[in-house]
């Protein structure tokens, strides 16, 4: 594939690994296949939200509201990328709407924006039993309707953020780990902010 640039904003040296991307891409399976082949720390940032919160991010949007929401994620985002520099952290799908949230993964480490066609997304979101319930609706469209529709506002956010873009369909969960260990490994080699 021809290398696409994904930013143009200097980076830091740290040696975390972020996961990003819309629900469905496989963060939080990718995330724990990728730690384990590195030997490093896993962490996903949704768990940890409601591990600190008491209640399921579903219940958090139908009781709070989404900004009552990203305040928790946002703090959880703190607390994660202060605690353990070299974990693998699969955030949730919109960690990236908060300018504070940018900043702190891209200094925390290199960010892979796993990424879908909105039809795949959709098709793993029914797949799965927990994809729709325990995720909050985010507008009042159909699940494909309103998956093109956040990716579409997201997609400069999810680009801005990145180091490198990783296309997950036709690949397994695997598979696409060893895809990041490569990148990760040979980044030095001008292999950092390409689209694979």
């Amino acid at each position: 594939m021809t290398p696409e640039p994904t930013s143009s904003t200097p980076r830091s040296d740290g040696r975390g690994i972020v996961l990003i991307g819309y629900r469905g891409t496989g963060k939080s399976t990718v995330g724990r296949f990728l730690a384990d082949r590195l030997g490093r720390p896993f962490v996903d940032a949704d768990v940890r939200i409601e591990s600190r919160a008491g209640r399921s991010i579903s219940s958090i949007f139908a009781e709070s509201g989404e900004p009552a929401f990203r305040d928790w994620e946002e703090r959880v985002l703190a607390e994660i990328t202060g605690e353990n520099p070299a974990a693998v952290l699969a955030t949730g799908g919109g960690a990236i709407l908060r300018e504070t949230n940018r900043l702190r993964l891209r200094t925390f480490g290199f960010v892979v924006w796993l990424q879908a066609s909105p039809s795949e997304l959709a098709s793993r979101l029914s797949a799965n039993p927990r994809g729709i319930a325990d995720r909050p609706a985010l507008t009042s469209a159909g699940t494909l309707d309103e998956i093109s529709e956040i990716l579409g506002k997201r997609y400069p956010l999810y680009e801005a953020t990145a180091d490198v873009a990783v296309d997950t369909e036709g690949r397994s969960p695997s598979r696409v780990a060893e895809l990041i260990q490569d990148i990760w490994q040979n980044r030095g080699a001008g292999m950092d902010r390409n689209r694979q």
